[in-house]
């Protein structure tokens, strides 16, 4: 899941990003007001971490243009405003979530992965599809009881498909949330690439192919009799 990251002050943008990637986001940074706008209007996110005072447009300007424009990413406001009035005023103008400074960075994670979990409508870390299980929190997948080893790249992959389950996702939307250069030059390829790794140790003999590709659309992920 790629996330966009609006904060001017350099040292925490970078622990906070540090400790997302560690998590397994894509993190995009930005240190402006404009440059975050410009980002989050040009870019695909599944969360915008978004701190109220910044360099040009305050984060309260870019949060009511986006929400005016009818943008529904998940945002996290953050700020060192802890008065009452501050809080409502975020959440009234359309922020989903809002974090005082200063806050723990394991804090933090557990915001984005929620806020992540309700762009898909996943109550939960773990997610099912048939007998496939991705534990989010763990790293871990099972099929039918069966731990199956991947690589950091193919564990992204199948829980950002599981995550969309039942709706055909693009390779576009791979790239952009999947790998951290968008996918780059040969993006198509390497994609194609990882979805033939993964189905060849997702199943076994016998078992149902749980990743259908759509022509035209890209790939989906079903459970068996879904």
């Amino acid at each position: 899941m790629r996330c966009l990251l609006i904060e001017d002050y350099t040292p925490l943008r970078q622990s906070m990003g540090e400790c997302l990637r560690h998590a397994g986001f894509i993190v995009d940074e930005s240190r402006t007001g404009d440059e975050g706008l410009w980002s989050a209007k040009n870019h695909d996110y599944g969360v915008i971490v978004l701190d109220i005072m910044l360099p040009g447009l305050d984060g309260m300007a870019i949060l009511r243009e986006l929400r005016r424009s009818r943008d529904k990413t998940p945002i996290l406001m953050i700020s060192a405003r802890d008065a009452v009035a501050s809080r409502v005023e975020g959440l009234d103008s359309g922020a989903d979530d809002y974090l005082v400074k200063p806050f723990d960075l394991q804090e933090l994670v557990a915001r984005v992965r929620a806020l992540s979990r309700r762009k898909f409508d996943n109550e939960t870390s773990e997610i099912r599809v048939g007998d496939l299980h991705v534990d989010g929190l763990r790293k871990r997948v099972t099929r039918a009881g069966r731990e199956i080893q991947l690589t950091r790249l193919e564990y992204k992959l199948i829980h950002y498909l599981a995550q969309r389950a039942g709706q055909p996702v693009s390779r576009q939307e791979i790239g952009a949330h999947v790998y951290e250069d968008g996918g780059g030059d040969g993006g198509t390829n390497k994609i194609d690439v990882c979805i033939n790794c993964l189905r060849k140790k997702l199943n076994a003999p016998g078992e149902a192919d749980l990743i259908s590709t759509r022509r035209g659309f890209g790939y989906m992920l079903e459970g068996q009799g879904e």
